[in-house]
């Protein structure tokens, strides 16, 4: 009987750390910050998740040539005017208050976001690699003149690597993203799904999932294999245990 205990005791063991494995795993898969933001005073307000906005851009022949849907939240560093010291604030776009434009070319794509009522330009650029068919979120521009703000705020970063997909197929990715801009911007984004190459007709291709949403469904199931080996260990110790104990009766 000791030993069972010891077995079980040691496959229980051997199941929590695969578990704990398990979520370091899904923590180490975030975004990694390439910059390390300023020290500031905390953000003064808390928008809530941004609404999923919808937005395309055409051709010169009026056929879509980049397809976007996705929540957007800025998070962004000014002096303010108001409280007189550098703060943060997190400001949702709001998709029925945002015009959307842009371009494609070959191998070039950029989706603009303008909103009138807070004086905010975003403008979100693609690179296609023609040699490998592969695209990412190449550069990001934002400009801002928001009431609090003491200056207006410019920030751009044109060597970023995020959003990466293959030509004809969109990419998507369910959970938040941080994408670190500048060491004064950095953008969340909620429920992308992306294509700025390769479209056919008016709607996605077939879509690609990010790290974080297969990480995402990777946990259940090591959980589920890590239970069911648990149970399996088990009923083969009890079965081995109950094996000897019935030996022992026949040599009394």
């Amino acid at each position: 009987m000791t030993q069972i205990s010891g077995v079980q005791s040691w496959s229980l063991g051997v199941t929590l750390q695969l578990i704990l494995a398990a979520a370091l795993h899904q923590g180490f898969a975030a975004v990694a910050p390439p910059t390390t933001a300023p020290t500031t005073a905390p953000p003064h307000k808390d928008p809530g998740r941004p609404e999923r906005g919808n937005y395309v851009v055409a051709s010169a022949n009026g056929t879509a040539c980049l397809l976007a849907s996705m929540g957007l939240q800025l998070n962004i560093t000014f002096s303010s005017l108001s409280q007189n010291k550098t703060v943060q604030d997190v400001v949702n776009l709001q998709p029925n208050m945002t015009k959307s434009s842009g371009s494609c070319d070959s191998d070039s794509a950029s989706l603009r976001l303008t909103t009138d009522a807070e004086k905010t330009n975003l403008t979100l650029s693609f690179t296609l690699n023609t040699t490998s068919n592969k695209y990412h979120l190449s550069e990001v521009f934002l400009s801002a003149a928001w009431p609090d703000m003491k200056d207006a705020v410019s920030a751009r970063n044109n060597s970023l690597d995020y959003l990466r997909g293959t030509l004809g197929y969109s990419y998507m990715c369910r959970e938040q993203q941080t994408l670190n801009v500048t060491q004064n911007l950095s953008i969340n984004t909620f429920q992308v799904q992306v294509q700025p190459f390769g479209l056919t007709g008016n709607q996605f291709g077939a879509a690609e999932e990010c790290q974080l949403d297969e990480d995402d469904m990777l946990i259940p199931i090591i959980v589920g294999a890590a239970l069911a080996g648990l149970v399996l260990i088990v009923l083969l110790a009890y079965l081995i245990g109950r094996r000897r104990s019935h030996a022992g009766y026949q040599t009394i």
